[in-house]
């Protein structure tokens, strides 16, 4: 058994799914993504922001969120992005509007994929490749 949230809670003053359709939302959620034949960064960008408006966990979504997606990057041939102290404004006004404006977030994770990207080639660490 997964140990999903008991309570409501939410993420950046925005209401989260119900304890209760948690499972049920998961389920859509996983079998949508990996039904998909190629995961494009902007999937796993689109991803990340579902799994947060679910916001599954009664605590640390936004780290395992994260590191999920930075998990699905490397998995998919993605240089992964890490959100920095300097960039978390820009991160949840994305989150925040994603349904309007999509933009917000992806161009902020795009940055910080540029931020890692730049980083592995100073360590010579080759990128991610399928």
């Amino acid at each position: 058994m997964t140990d999903y949230k008991r309570r409501p809670n939410v993420a950046g003053g925005r209401e989260t799914c119900a304890p209760e359709d948690v499972p049920r939302e998961m389920g859509r959620l996983l079998s949508a993504y990996e039904a998909r034949d190629e995961v494009s960064f902007a999937d796993i960008v689109g991803f990340h922001h579902d799994l947060e408006r679910i916001h599954p966990f009664q605590d640390g979504n936004g780290r395992v969120g994260r590191l999920v997606a930075f998990k699905e990057c490397l998995r998919h041939g993605h240089v992964p992005f890490l959100i920095e102290d300097s960039k978390k404004a820009f991160y949840y006004r994305g989150l925040a509007r994603w349904e309007s404006e999509p933009g917000y977030l992806l161009d902020t994770c795009l940055d910080s994929q540029d931020s890692v990207a730049a980083l592995m080639g100073a360590f010579r660490i080759p990128p991610p490749c399928d």
